[in-house]
């Protein structure tokens, strides 16, 4: 059983821009194809045409506003996993992490997969749920189910990120692709060190995060809870104490 734990403290989050880097193409996009429609209904109708101005300025508003990367107030306290997304949980329970990464079964099966599933409306910017080094990363073409299906986390596109803890364990995080999104963005790689709460990529439009928790560690969150990526605290990692001696072993990626 974990440690109970008081509401920890939160700390700032990295300055950052508040549309986030990935989604500047496709905001210009918007605004440069809103002055050219305007302009070409102007040339084709009128005066008038200017009215195009309204739909393709909510167009680029809604662009903007897609795209944004608002601060969090991150959890101080280094045993806090972190949710990674915004959205809804959609899963909780036992679960295997992709074989790509390349885990020994062992570990593997004592994992707890937490699901959150992202519907357009919400903040696409993913976050490390954990302080640790990326241990393995693993790109994999797949398919584009609704990412509210179970078996989206088997058959859909998927970029699948390993983070090994200070104490040896692994813990790994998950961005699948759903039906309309088509653009998996993650810019971690093997070696590089992540803290809690840092942004590591995002999905375009629509999707799911999963993370699969160490075995031992238990969630305290449930199905249907609306969660906020950088701040709703999925679990507790046990003290070093309640650790086993041996680290869990990776094997190589199939």
């Amino acid at each position: 059983m974990n440690q109970p734990h008081n509401i920890p403290a939160t700390l700032p989050d990295e300055p950052y821009p508040s549309v986030a880097r990935e989604g500047w193409p496709i905001v210009g996009a918007f605004i440069l194809g809103a002055a050219v429609l305007s302009r070409l209904c102007v040339w084709i109708v009128g005066p008038v045409g200017w009215l195009m101005v309204i739909p393709t300025g909510l167009l680029s508003l809604w662009a903007i506003w897609f795209f944004r990367d608002p601060p969090r107030r991150i959890p101080a306290d280094p045993d806090a996993v972190i949710c990674p997304a915004d959205g809804v949980i959609s899963f909780v329970g036992p679960s295997r992490p992709p074989a790509e990464l390349g885990i020994d079964e062992p570990t593997a099966a004592a994992m707890t997969r937490i699901s959150v599933f992202m519907n357009v409306f919400n903040v696409h910017v993913n976050r490390s749920p954990v302080s640790g080094v990326v241990a393995a990363a693993n790109y994999r073409p797949g398919k584009f189910f609704n990412a509210s299906f179970d078996k989206a986390s088997e058959q859909n596109e998927r970029s699948s990120l390993l983070f090994r803890l200070a104490d040896g364990r692994v813990l790994a995080c998950v961005q699948i692709a759903g039906l309309i999104a088509r653009r998996i963005v993650c810019r971690a790689k093997p070696g590089d060190q992540y803290r809690a709460g840092q942004r590591f990529g995002l999905i375009r439009f629509g999707s799911r995060v999963d993370v699969y928790l160490p075995g031992g560690v238990e969630p305290r969150v449930r199905i249907g809870e609306r969660v906020t990526a950088g701040e709703t605290i999925f679990a507790f990692l046990q003290s070093p104490q309640a650790v086993p001696s041996a680290s869990p072993q990776l094997t190589e990626a199939r």
